[in-house]
């Protein structure tokens, strides 16, 4: 009787154990089963080269929910967020613009550019933290299924449109920012392309798309949400992103949650339509009540529930959950950091960018997917160049850094048949001539890189094709249809399974509200399961 439990959490990436935590706080006996031998999935601090260590995934911290820091007390758990400073946004040559949460900073960097643009931006962000107001409401909201005739579905239905029977012309907003393309929406305000692409990069992230693309207003908005201190909300985590997963798995352990790594789950076992439990690849069998799979939902509909427990629409749904991703991840060792020409720490008001956007223009930030778009990896990619080091001293021996470095955009599967095996270097070398570019002599203070494309990121912590959000946010795979039609609100057809992953509403980055949404489900349904 030792491997029965309450519930069964497969993955302890971060939603997985902040589920987890909210189950056992609650009592229940609850089991988080992980793959790899370390916890956090893509939330972790590894060693990537001797005596350097990064935050090997994810790479800073913006949605973690205070609600979530507060109910499961991380603070007391090792958690210290770090403020970035403003974000510093080469141009080339002597040139640069600088984003600042302080509105009169931002406005007189705006009007180097434009004037018009200066003026009009405090008016833009009024507009723009009214539709996240709206958006950060319904983080927490269960999606409803509005096709339902029940009693009960049309109850929350009802009880949903009541509750935000208020937001009146807000309604209309969010249709434009899930509609319209980032350069669009930008456009209705701003009359540079520069300013317009320091927003604009911001829906290239983890993206397959560019910023003429329909529907990428809304990933501006999904990026711009958090509520911590920094440049948008962005900071680092002492001790890297493993600090946050530490910390939520510290907390839950308290209450009794237990954490096995080395065990990768093969298969929901089910039997009359309900989940009993799950089987790892070497055989070990455990039994519970619920089943909470943080694996994207295409692992679990495709690989880990044998087909015949699953109705056909919903097998036909997920196979059209997009996924394909283009990310790409560098971790850099380094003597130096990046020393941007255009940086001046006297006139910035800084000692050094710790938070920085490489993409000069609209233009560039499209070409770069037009590549993508073609089946190739960017020439001139975009990338997000952050320096832990220069604020945690922990990562890496005295003197030297680590760089982490997000890009885009590179295919998960290259055109051609072409292997990434043979292109990786290649693509190693664009990323750091764009770098050089701006930071000139930088590629010479490297002491190793770590490349990590898609594929990568798919083998190594399990993201569905590598996309950072467990697929693409736009309005079809957003809310009542994420990750499928009838299945949005963190159930399953299959009783006492459920979802808790980022492929659930309200999407990707380490926020920690899927976890949350699904345990609160889980403990409504507890009685009858």
């Amino acid at each position: 009787m030792a491997n029965v439990y309450d519930v069964i959490v497969i993955g302890s990436g971060h939603n997985g154990l902040v589920c987890g935590s909210y189950l056992a706080k609650s009592g229940l006996k609850t089991l988080v089963l992980e793959r790899r031998d370390i916890v956090g999935g893509a939330a972790v601090t590894e060693e990537f080269t001797p005596g350097f260590r990064a935050s090997r995934f994810s790479y800073v911290m913006s949605l973690l929910h205070p609600r979530v820091i507060a109910d499961l007390e991380l603070n007391s758990f090792g958690l210290k967020v770090l403020p970035a400073n403003d974000l510093f946004c080469p141009l080339g040559g002597d040139d640069y613009i600088v984003y600042s949460d302080d509105m009169k900073k931002t406005q007189a960097e705006f009007a180097r550019f434009s004037k018009h643009d200066a003026e009009i931006y405090p008016e833009f962000a009024r507009f723009l933290e009214q539709s996240a107001t709206v958006v950060r409401q319904l983080l927490f909201e269960t999606p409803v299924d509005p096709t339902k005739r029940n009693w009960s579905s049309f109850k929350n239905s009802a009880s949903l449109l009541w509750r935000y029977r208020t937001i009146g012309d807000q309604a209309y907003r969010i249709v434009d920012l899930l509609t319209q393309s980032a350069y669009d929406y930008l456009s209705s305000w701003f009359e540079s392309d520069v300013i317009k692409s320091i927003l604009a990069y911001y829906a290239s992230i983890g993206t397959f798309a560019g910023p003429k693309s329909p529907g990428t207003a809304y990933v501006i908005l999904h990026h711009l949400i958090g509520e911590h201190e920094g440049a948008g909300g962005w900071g680092f985590v002492r001790g890297g992103m493993g600090a946050i997963t530490e910390a939520i798995a510290r907390s839950g352990q308290r209450f009794g949650m237990e954490v096995v790594t080395g065990a990768a789950v093969a298969e929901v076992l089910v039997s009359g339509g309900r989940a009993t439990g799950v089987r790892t690849t070497d055989g070990r069998e455990f039994k519970a009540r619920a089943v909470a799979c943080n694996a994207a939902a295409p692992t679990l509909y495709k690989r880990l529930v044998a087909r015949e427990h699953l109705p056909a629409e919903v097998l036909r749904d997920i196979d059209s959950y997009r996924t394909f991703s283009t990310a790409f991840k560098m971790n850099i060792a380094a003597h130096e950091p990046p020393h941007y020409r255009a940086f001046d720490p006297a006139r910035q008001g800084f000692k050094y960018p710790t938070y920085v956007h490489v993409a000069p223009g609209i233009e560039y930030l499209e070409r770069a997917y037009d590549d993508a778009k073609y089946g190739w990896y960017s020439s001139r990619p975009f990338l997000t160049p952050v320096v832990p080091t220069i604020v945690d001293d922990s990562l890496a021996p005295p003197g030297k850094h680590v760089i982490n470095i997000f890009g885009g955009h590179a295919p998960y599967e290259l055109k051609g048949g072409a292997s990434w095996s043979v292109e990786k270097p290649n693509l190693t070398r664009a990323a750091l001539n764009a770098i050089d570019e701006m930071a000139p002599g930088f590629s010479s203070q490297i002491i190793n890189v770590e490349m990590l494309v898609a594929p990568d990121l798919e083998a190594i912590v399990g993201l569905p094709q590598g996309h950072i959000f467990h697929g693409e946010l736009s309005a079809d795979q957003l809310f009542w249809q994420r990750p499928v039609a009838h299945w949005a609100d963190y159930r399953t057809p299959i009783t006492g399974l459920y979802l808790c992953s980022a492929s659930c509403h309200p999407g990707g980055g380490v926020s920690g509200i899927p976890g949350h949404n699904a345990a609160r489900e889980i403990r409504r349904d507890w009685k009858r399961l």
